[in-house]
């Protein structure tokens, strides 16, 4: 059984949700519905997956899940959207995917699909590199950028930095696959880290300032409008 609540103060949007969570079939659902950002966090119960409205009167569905994400790590949130353009939204709370209005039923039910596989079956692969301090096994989601100094590659992790001589365009190319793109050409970001962009300034979770260059802007941002929008796939 899968717990799910559907947040969302349009009364109409929020019956067609629960009609199409009706209808998925796979596994059993609970469903809980709330009309409110602030009806949902003064409910107090946990959830398996969160279908949150971006744009709702009093607590939005970003500041909503900021404070569940305070007490629940684990919940995948789910946005639902009439933006297509992922970017404009804060990132400090990530969401496992973006849905746009009005939902369709394949989309939704892929979302579900993944859910349930990312749960049971999903692992991350741990990468193998050659630094100056000897040789490293990393997990992508531990690593937050790359950065080319002094001629050599700088990996900032979550457990501290290292050194490699690698070709930082090399690297980015490789470390494409999971999720990593060059807002500078002296930067490789990992766009899970990425909690704003504010002019020509990347922030990311850890409050690391990474420049964003005029040059390679507009592609940046498509890429991490593309991996929000793919999140979780």
């Amino acid at each position: 059984m899968m717990k799910i609540a559907v947040c969302d103060d349009d009364k109409r949007a929020l019956n067609e949700t629960v009609k199409l969570l009706d209808n998925y079939k796979k596994i059993p659902l609970s469903t809980d519905v709330y009309n409110s950002g602030e009806a949902l966090l003064g409910a107090g119960k946990k959830y398996d997956i969160l279908l949150l409205d971006i744009d709702m009167g009093g607590l939005n569905g970003i500041e909503t899940a900021r404070r569940i994400r305070e007490q629940d790590k684990d919940v995948k949130l789910i946005y639902i959207t009439n933006y297509s353009d992922y970017t404009i939204f804060a990132f400090g709370v990530h969401a496992f995917a973006y849905l746009l209005k009005p939902l369709k039923a394949e989309e939704l039910y892929a979302q579900l699909d993944e859910a349930c596989a990312y749960g049971f079956s999903r692992t991350e692969p741990e990468l193998e590199f050659q630094a100056k301090e000897g040789i490293l096994h990393v997990k992508p989601s531990r690593i937050l950028f790359f950065e080319y100094l002094d001629r050599q590659v700088l990996m900032h992790t979550a457990e501290g930095v290292w050194h490699l001589r690698r070709r930082i365009t090399e690297l980015a190319e490789e470390m494409a696959q999971y999720g990593f793109a060059m807002p500078h050409k002296s930067f490789a970001v990992n766009l899970y880290a990425v909690q704003r962009i504010c002019g020509y300034e990347i922030t990311l979770t850890d409050g690391t300032a990474v420049p964003l260059s005029q040059k390679k802007s507009v592609q940046f941002r498509r890429a991490l409008n593309d991996y929000l929008a793919g999140r979780g796939r």
